[in-house]
């Protein structure tokens, strides 16, 4: 077998030490290029200077518009028992002249509101002079506000606004912003410095901090965490599920793994068990401590000099809705992207791709997709937009060969060029790449500057030459290392387009696909807010072992909790060739994703493992494919909604206490609960929330509660809920084979049950539609059919 070449890159890709042919990542915690930044040093360095939200100085109930008083402080040290301690204290102001600078500042304080469940609290730590008037992050580039859909009252102690589902209150002295749901209970509130004055913890209020070192100010919007508090999203992170007790970077990095604290897609938004989320709409550098320092505390230290929040009140599904109306929800993909994507790191050649298309028809494997990942230039690696001319005799008779047998082709690509790649200098004398301070490179290599909208020309020509071709897909690999000391082209710094780079490629790659194949498809590792508007992303470089298997889990539930509805991740890890046993686990947790690439070094192909697996493995895509209505009508269904295709319990069962506990588990769509092996046994623990559930292998009833249920065929364990019609087609090799005007319909539903339903959503139609069927004797009936001679069904009560 073709063992994969390496080739030396800059620092910004990988470092591959040759001797060894090992890749190594960077160190966390080491200083070292591109590494995190963590803006929470800034906050508890006593060096610096304090200003804590003190009291409301006015306010106009009409416009939300009014100001707060700030009072400084600066932390003093005292030495108690051989314990040297800290505290904050007043101080006096230490400017000159003392005649020209405020002491105690009265900064703007703005209250808006989205909708009836969506309020807006903004608020700077000085002058803002240079406001860009539209965000990339919002989808459309500006919030909208009716304050008619509140209702004001004046209070004995400040103001108070009202919608049907909650309430905010403003306090003037001293001064607190709380939110309130429809009854009542309070959700959370700043802290004031009066607040935290019954420990000797020394806890930070709401408040910013002025840098001595360059006098440059970072907001802290500062709220309370309440007993048994859970918070959830933060983007794809691989930590534990729960947030709470956690300090969480929120800067896009290469994580060079799913078993770290740094993430490929951060996602400056969570929600909480109490009923409210927040979005913190900046790019800039964020830490968030909720509340591992002091339990109580959530501390939202923005690098940003002012802090816009957007608060959001409801159930999680309430709160998805909310938050992706505000930053977008995700475009609905093809149907063909919703088969197997079959891919290893790499194929170099036309002969092998045609192989390995050959071989998925000869082992009868569907598959829709065929990925062409970084070896498909001259130079493995060397990413110039040309097919290699001695390997690709004719890439687009092959992409249209391809394309009649079902098969579409996705290729690799990324926004870095190395100095000897053929278009380095065009990019560099045209002025396409980020900058330094001096107008050099800040790397060796030229990053992309998406901010020029000369750069987004150039490269969107480059991908449409491509797409002209025959190519389906692009793979949007890498974008976590714009340089943070970089200067771009709209004269903003790293500090604040590093974060955005992200934001800026996909959609780059998503509107130019949009243009030329008329739908929005990439396949993205890389990451910010808004980004979910470009489906799809997927799981970044997963190590071949069991904890990397639970982590990815975990990442796809937290960025699914963020408002993506798409994700997939690389089957079977990607760092070695994966263990046959962990492949077989992982193959059909894969399968009951939103989308499924198995890719990773080689081999992938399941043929090049034992006849068993390949048996399991054409099994589990098969039950993929028979389940396409269903898994099509849950898509459309959560592009609509902004609900994840992959979701955590608790987004269906949110008053079962039980289902906020759970992160080894999930629901696929609304109805079926898939529960992974990540070990080598034949059974698991499982929790089930409130009702029944039948087996879909086994079909055995279970209760809600915890179970030890046995895998079936198949290594993992899947439920369906019952009462649910699971629509089924019969088995094709290819989307595009899919006969779609006969559907079965597997009724999944207990003796005692006088009907079932379920979503159908057909391809060229207009909307999702749910189907009922009725009890009738020993059959189940469908009452009425909304596609007309669009499709037939057939019935088949599963027992």
């Amino acid at each position: 077998m073709k063992k994969r070449k390496l080739t030396v890159l800059s620092a910004a890709l990988a470092l591959f030490l040759g001797g060894l042919g090992v890749a190594h990542a960077q160190i966390q915690n080491a200083n070292l290029l591109n590494a995190p930044v963590d803006v929470s040093k800034d906050f508890e360095d006593y060096l610096n200077t304090f200003y804590f939200a003190d009291e409301l100085a006015s306010f106009d109930p009409a416009t939300g518009t009014g100001t707060v008083k700030y009072q400084r402080y600066n932390y003093q040290t005292r030495q108690a028992f051989d314990n040297m301690l800290v505290k904050p204290a007043p101080v006096a102001a230490n400017e000159f002249p003392t005649t020209e600078y405020e002491a105690a500042p009265v900064l703007p304080f703005t209250v808006q509101f989205v909708s009836d469940r969506t309020l807006r609290i903004k608020m700077a730590s000085g002058p803002q002079y240079h406001q860009p008037q539209e965000s990339l992050m919002l989808v459309n580039g500006t919030a909208p506000n009716h304050p008619e859909l509140w209702k004001y009252s004046k209070t004995a102690t400040g103001h108070k606004y009202t919608s049907k589902y909650g309430s905010v209150e403003i306090i003037a002295n001293p001064w607190h912003v709380k939110i309130y749901d429809a009854a009542g209970k309070l959700l959370t509130s700043t802290l004031h410095n009066s607040d935290v004055q019954n420990t000797y913890t020394p806890i930070l209020p709401f408040s910013y901090v002025r840098r001595n070192s360059d006098y440059s100010r970072s907001m802290a919007p500062v709220f309370s965490l309440e007993p048994d508090e859970k918070i959830f999203g933060c983007g794809e992170s691989f930590t534990s599920f729960n947030k709470r007790g956690q300090k969480v970077v929120l800067f896009t990095d290469d994580a060079n793994g799913v078993q770290n604290e740094t993430m490929y897609k951060p996602i400056p938004f969570y929600m909480s068990s109490r009923g409210y989320g927040v979005f913190m709409h900046t790019s800039s550098p964020i830490t968030v401590d909720f509340g591992k320092y002091d339990a109580n505390t959530n501390k939202m230290m923005i690098g940003d000099d002012e802090a816009d929040l957007f608060l959001f009140i409801g159930e999680p599904k309430d709160i998805l809705d909310e938050y992706t109306d505000l930053t977008g929800k995700a475009a609905m993909p093809p149907l063909w992207s919703f088969g197997l994507w079959m891919s290893r790191i790499t194929y170099f050649s036309e002969k092998e791709g045609r192989e390995v298309a050959k071989n998925l028809r000869k082992h009868k494997i569907p598959s829709d997709v065929i990925h062409f990942d970084t070896g498909w230039f001259d130079i493995d690696w060397r990413n110039n937009y040309e097919f290699a001319s001695k390997r690709f005799e004719d890439p687009t008779k092959m992409m249209a060969d391809l394309k009649k047998d079902g098969f579409n082709v996705c290729l690799w690509q990324l926004p870095y060029f190395t100095p000897k790649n053929t278009l380095f200098k065009e990019i560099v004398d045209n002025n396409l790449a980020v900058k330094d301070r001096k107008g050099n490179l800040p790397y060796e290599d030229a990053v992309l500057d998406f901010t020029n909208p000369a750069t987004v020309k150039w490269y969107q020509g480059k991908l449409k030459h491509l797409f002209d071709q025959g190519v389906a897909v692009f793979k949007v690999d890498f974008g976590e290392a714009a340089p943070v000391e970089g200067i771009y082209s709209n004269g903003r710094t790293g500090f604040y387009e590093h974060n955005l780079f992200p934001l800026r490629y996909n959609k780059a790659v998503a509107e130019v696909t949009q243009r030329e194949k008329g739908y929005t498809l990439i396949w993205a590792r890389s990451t910010w807010a808004g980004s979910q508007r470009y489906p799809l992303h997927w799981g970044g470089d997963a190590a071949t072992t069991n904890g990397a298997m639970s982590a990815t889990l975990r990442g796809g539930l937290s960025l699914g909790l963020s408002g993506f509805s798409f994700w997939s991740h690389d089957v079977g890890g990607f760092v070695t060739k994966s263990p046959e046993n962990l492949y077989r686990r992982w193959t059909p947790f894969g399968m009951l994703t939103s989308h499924v690439r198995s890719h990773g070094e080689p081999p992938k192909e399941p043929w090049f493992y034992s006849s068993d697996f390949l048996e399991m493995y054409r099994n589990a895509d098969n039950m993929r494919y028979e389940l396409m209505p269903y898994i099509y009508a849950q898509a459309k269904d959560c592009s609509e909604r902004g609900l994840p295709m992959m979701r955590a319990l608790f987004v269906e069962f949110p008053n079962d206490p039980g289902s906020w506990l759970v992160d080894n588990e999930y629901l696929f769509g609304s109805d079926l609960l898939v529960a992974p092996l990540f070990e080598e046994v034949t059974e698991r623990d499982v929790y089930l929330p409130p009702g029944q559930w039948i087996d879909y292998q086994t079909k055995k009833v279970y209760n809600g509660g915890w179970h030890k249920i046995k895998a079936g065929d198949l290594p993992i364990v899947v439920l369906v809920k019952n009462g649910t019609v699971l629509p089924h087609i019969k088995l094709a090799q290819s989307t595009k084979d899919m006969d779609w005007s006969k559907l079965t319909l597997k009724v999944f539903a207990t003796n005692d049950s006088a009907s079932a339903s379920g979503k159908i959503y057909l391809p060229g139609t207009d909307a999702v539609q749910t189907i009922t069927t009725s009890k009738k004797g020993n059959e189940f009936e469908v009452k009425q059919n909304p596609f007309g001679t669009k499709t037939t069904f057939t019935t088949q009560w599963v027992k």
